[in-house]
Order: C-alpha cells, then sequence, then structure tokens
C-alpha cells in the first residue's frame, strides 16, 4: 500500500487525480491522506468524488471514505483498466473536463477502444475548458501516439453546470500489450516499456516554437445577453491588434444553449513548430467582460513574451504521460508552475525519480525527463 499525502506541494485536487490515474494503470493499491489540504474547503468535492469513482469503475477497486468532504482515501484496484462505454454525473458544475483528464490515459492502455459521456461543468474556473482539451491537450497527447476524440454536446458554466463532455480513446500503441503489474510502482517502468519510442518524429515542444501562425478568440456566453459575447470579443480583438503580433486574430463569437449564465473567452495561439498554448477568462457576478477577456489575454501575452514552447497549463499535463512512455525529452515552459512542480512529485512516488528541473518556480524555465 502506498501512500500519498495531499499536503504535497499546493495541496490541491490533481494531487488526487493524478495518484488515481496511476493506481489504476499500475494496479498499485493507495492511500491518500490529507486530501486538499491547501484548498478552503478542504477534502473531496463533488467532481473529486466522481473523478474517485470513475478511476474506480475502470479496474473495479475497492473504496474508502469516498464521500463529500473525506479526506483520506483508500483505492485498491482488483484488475487492469478495462475498456468499454462509460457514464460519469459530477451533479454539480464541476469540471467535467478533469474528470475526463482522470480516466483517459488508464483508457488508453487498457488494451482496446472506449467511450466516455462525463456531465458537469465544460467552462469553470480553476480548470481547462473544452476548447482547451480539443485543441491543446489532445493534439499533444497525439504527438505521442495517443489518439482521442471530444465532442461538445452542451455547454456548461458555473454555477448551474449542465453540460456534457463525451469523448472517444483508442488503444496507445506505443505502449499496447505491456504488463504494468503492481510491482513496477516500485521498482519503475520495465526495461521493455523505457525502451520504446513513439513512431511519431520527435514531437513539437522539444524544438525551438518559431513565429506566431495563427491566432484564435473564441468568445462565448449564455443567458446574459448578447452583448456580452460582443464585448469579450471586442476587448480581445483590439489588444491583440494593438500588441502587433504579426497574426491577426480570428475572431469566433458564440451564443450556445445552456441550462445557466456565463461567459469565457479562450485564446488559442499557433506557432510554425506546431506548438499550441491555451488561456482563458472566465465571466461571474460583478466582474467586466473586459476583464474576462483581459485574464486571457494578460495569460497569453506573458507566453508570447517568453521563448518557451509550452504553456503552464499543458507543463503540469505533459508530465504523466512522458513518465509512462520512458522516452528522454526536453521542453521549455513559460512558468515552472506550483501545479508542475506538484504533479511531478506525485509521479515520482510511484515511479521513482523521473524528471529534473531547471529554474525557479513562477519564471520559465525546463524539464527534462530522466529516463534513457
Amino acid at each position: 500500500m502506498l501512500t500519498i499525502d495531499g499536503r504535497a506541494g499546493e495541496g490541491g485536487g490533481q494531487v488526487l487525480r493524478t495518484a488515481l490515474s496511476l493506481a489504476a494503470i499500475l494496479g498499485q493499491p493507495v492511500d491518500i491522506t490529507n486530501i486538499r489540504a491547501g484548498r478552503k474547503q478542504p477534502g473531496l468535492r463533488p467532481q473529486h468524488v466522481q473523478a474517485v469513482r470513475a478511476a474506480a469503475a475502470l479496474c473495479n477497486a475497492r473504496l474508502e471514505g469516498v464521500q463529500e468532504h473525506s479526506r483520506v482515501l483508500r483505492f485498491e484496484p482488483q484488475t487492469p483498466p478495462q475498456a468499454g462505454s462509460y457514464s460519469f454525473a459530477i451533479g454539480t458544475a464541476g469540471a467535467a473536463t478533469l474528470v475526463l483528464q482522470t480516466v483517459l490515459l488508464p483508457l488508453a492502455l487498457a488494451g482496446g477502444p472506449s467511450s466516455v459521456v462525463v456531465r458537469g461543468g465544460t467552462h469553470v474556473a480553476w480548470s481547462p475548458p473544452f476548447d482547451y482539451v480539443e485543441q491543446v491537450y489532445l493534439p499533444t497527447l497525439a504527438a505521442l501516439g495517443i489518439d482521442s476524440q471530444v465532442e461538445l454536446v452542451r455547454w456548461g458554466f458555473y454555477p448551474k453546470g449542465g453540460g456534457e463532455i463525451r469523448a472517444t480513446i483508442q488503444p496507445w500503441l506505443a505502449l499496447a500489450g505491456l504488463d504494468l503489474s503492481p510491482a513496477l510502482a516500485g521498482l519503475g517502468l520495465s526495461p521493455a516499456l523505457a525502451g520504446l519510442r513513439p513512431s511519431q518524429p520527435e514531437p513539437w515542444w522539444t524544438r525551438p516554437r518559431g513565429p506566431l501562425t495563427g491566432l484564435t478568440v473564441l468568445s462565448a456566453s449564455a443567458n446574459v445577453g448578447n452583448q456580452v459575447t460582443a464585448r469579450l470579443a471586442s476587448r480581445a480583438y483590439n489588444r491583440l491588434a494593438a500588441a502587433r503580433l504579426g497574426v491577426g486574430p480570428q475572431t469566433l463569437l458564440v451564443n450556445p444553449p445552456s441550462i445557466g449564465p456565463g461567459a469565457c473567452l479562450f485564446v488559442l495561439a499557433e506557432y510554425e513548430s506546431g506548438a499550441r498554448a491555451g488561456f482563458s477568462g472566465y465571466g461571474r457576478q460583478g466582474y467586466p467582460a473586459e476583464r474576462v477577456a483581459d485574464d486571457a489575454v494578460d495569460a497569453f501575452l506573458a507566453f508570447h513574451a517568453s521563448d518557451a514552447s509550452v504553456d503552464p497549463h499543458l507543463a503540469d499535463q505533459l508530465i504523466l504521460p512522458l513518465a509512462l512512455l520512458g522516452q528522454a525529452m526536453t521542453f521549455r515552459t513559460s512558468q515552472i508552475s506550483q501545479h508542475l512542480l506538484t504533479n511531478i512529485w506525485v509521479v515520482e512516488q510511484f515511479l521513482g525519480p523521473r524528471f529534473r528541473v531547471s529554474g525557479q518556480a513562477g519564471e520559465a524555465g525546463e524539464v527534462q525527463t530522466t529516463i534513457n
């Protein structure tokens, strides 16, 4: 039984989600203590409860402590992850994208195609919006040979939720057929696994990103008046145009049906190397549309001013697939976040040393896998 202390690093939900993914993949029983100790409301929230139940469904895990506000959890897989059709409902505006990310890699290693439906929040603060998953995260996984597609069936904003995401996940051919048994959790990955290489060329994040080639602004709002969508888009467009980036922004305005009010703005940046980066701003009561747009644009401009290929959010999301793949790679990120450092810590509790980080927290730096 491995014990993971949820107070580590930033002490948030990513400790739980990464531990669940690895426990399911490796068949490793795990106790997770002090869950979300670094948050204002510690313990499991509805979206975390659903993430636990989702991961458990894949591997028939025995569970203890799975209820809202619980700060201690026991997760004991009984089988390897099983491919199939799954449906998970959070019941609140909790982030559907984070539940999907929890089960995606275990299902990619399950040996057959799977389909997943997750209902909850699709565009909510402190989580990647659906558009980031579709336009940045999944294309990045595709560069490693992980083939997945997502569909946005319904939009869900905070506080009502009610959104729905559907995903299809194909087997990760680079790692298909390998025995990721419980014994590997303490010993590291097998020589066979460490020696595998993806069939694709060196992925884009290992190369200089090159000049900006595309810039897309998605402005969306529901049940708050169409003028909010226009204000979001106008603010973002004017600021990006004034920055003289060499590429004019393409603007998309959407007023989707949703059961509750909400607004968001998403900026997608594309570079010559194939690099993709995404930045979001979310509306909330009393928060002007212009400031929502500024949140996304400010984050993009800070990234663009660096020489990094990987945005801060993608950097921590790369850690788990790179650790499993076992291929030596180096990428540069515009910010070494606590999220990134925490995710590395969790992975290394299961697999031993796997990464070297160069640079200071909060600044640009490099992440290198230490597997040869």
